[in-house]
């Protein structure tokens, strides 16, 4: 990913840029708050990592300027000594997070790892083209895509690797998805399940108890692509800002 590093000091540009170049991204260095921005309005990057102290603007104000030109640039503002109100202005102005330093590298490569599309979405359905029609659209956004047409192997799918979040039809042959849901819930209590059902009348009782079991929403099919596209986008946003303010 590209990926702009924004610091007046430049040890600390030069140990950042190494360190996502080492990792296989492509860094992109700035010294100041208005290099930063003329970088972002020149080739738009796909993540910032800038910090707010800097002569010149401030990162907060650099940030500002940077959302005039790309409104949906995720930045992460970094900074020694940031003050209650100075956080509280990044987070209005649109920042993900403000991090102390030095930076949690592990974590900001996991947050790259996920902006990056990289964890993929698991889709249940019995219906075999369905689950194919979804995947190649998905796939075409740029998700990793899986499909499952058999409840009982959901958790597996699970188990091997990270899912951003499970699309679950709610008929499933014999089997109510509502069961499935609650079996994903004991096992991956903050799991996002988004339910979906061509059978919005029958059923009616299982969508509540689909939502009273912690389902994220539920679609009704036929449901526009764009709409579990912006709902994939939700989950996948509030999950960055969740782990960068948990760092």
């Amino acid at each position: 990913m590209k990926i702009l590093v924004v610091d007046d000091d430049r040890r600390i540009v030069k140990t950042t840029c190494d360190i996502l170049k080492i990792k296989g991204h492509e860094p992109i260095a700035a010294y100041s708050g208005e290099e930063g921005v003329e970088k972002v309005r020149s080739d738009a990057p796909d993540c910032v990592l800038m910090d707010i102290k800097m002569t010149g603007i401030s990162g907060v104000e650099a940030l500002k300027r940077m959302q005039e030109i790309v409104p949906a640039l995720p930045v992460i503002l970094v900074s020694a000594y940031a003050t209650g109100d100075v956080v509280e202005d990044a987070m209005e102005a649109g920042a993900y997070a403000v991090l102390g330093k030095p930076l949690n590298f592990p974590m900001v490569l996991s947050f790259i790892s996920l902006l990056n599309k990289e964890e993929s979405i698991l889709v249940v359905d019995d219906d075999p083209m369905f689950c194919k029609t979804l995947k190649d659209i998905l796939t075409l956004r740029g998700f990793h895509v899986e499909t499952e047409s058999e409840p009982q192997k959901v958790l597996g799918h699970l188990e091997k690797n990270y899912k951003l979040a499970v699309v679950l039809d709610l008929k499933l042959g014999a089997v109510n998805g509502v069961d499935v849901l609650k079996d994903i819930r004991a096992k991956y209590p903050g799991k996002p399940v988004v339910l979906m059902t061509g059978y919005r009348e029958e059923m009616g009782d299982s969508i509540e108890q689909g939502r009273r079991n912690g389902a994220y929403t539920c679609l009704y099919k036929p449901f526009e692509t764009d709409d579990l596209f912006e709902l994939i986008e939700k989950i996948r946003v509030e999950k960055l800002k969740n782990m960068v303010a948990a760092a």
